[in-house]
């Protein structure tokens, strides 16, 4: 199974790192015009078969994670518009912008790619992970889709890395995972402090 992670950020290369570390074979999907600053980006794209384009990268992955910034999902949607609606596992690790009747990033890439095939995960780390937790102390994340086969990799993708999966239920519910994670920057915010806050999922 290839993983392809797409997105020049934070997250996608602590996500890949840590899978590369677990044995997957890991490509990385980044915008023509990206530019490796950081000494793991560089690191990556002096070999030959890391680091590609948006659509090379999806076409050579078996599960896609779309971990990039909002202003490149337009070309991430034309890409994945590319496929067959149920080619290949799609997991959306973004959050759309925060106002109060925020649109849901999972939607966003449904209505515009076109494609079934999504579920979502990973979105409450931030694509400033692990900036967002320097101690690595968070160790769980939520998912939601339809399918449960498609849903049963997911969980077993995010454990295989440490973390502990919760099911969050039907992909409809992808905009609570949204909010879940605004919530979370919002009280940072409210705080004045120079950390994040983080929420802890307990049963009682």
């Amino acid at each position: 199974m290839t993983l392809g992670i797409i997105g020049g950020t934070k997250l996608s290369i602590s996500l890949g790192n840590k899978y590369l570390s677990r044995g997957l074979n890991v490509v990385f999907g980044v915008r023509e015009e990206f530019e490796a600053k950081q000494i793991e980006w560089k690191i990556l794209k002096m070999q030959n078969d890391k680091v590609f384009g948006y659509c090379e990268a999806m076409e050579k992955a078996d599960v896609i994670l779309i971990c990039c910034e909002n202003e490149y999902l337009p070309l991430v949607c034309q890409c994945l518009s590319q496929y067959d609606k149920t080619d290949k596992i799609v997991l959306d690790c973004t959050n759309g912008n925060y106002n109060p009747n925020f649109a849901c990033n999972t939607c966003y890439i449904q209505e515009n790619s076109g494609y079934d095939r999504v579920l979502k995960g990973f979105n409450n780390l931030g694509l400033d992970y692990p900036k967002s937790d320097p101690l690595e102390l968070v160790k769980e994340t939520y998912f939601c889709g339809d399918n449960e086969s498609d849903k049963f990799k997911v969980k077993k993708l995010i454990e295989l890395i440490g973390f502990k999966a919760v099911d969050a239920g039907n992909l409809n519910n992808a905009p609570l995972l949204e909010a879940f994670y605004h919530l979370r920057k919002q009280i940072s915010h409210q705080k004045n402090e120079n950390i994040d806050y983080h929420f802890k999922l307990m049963s009682v």
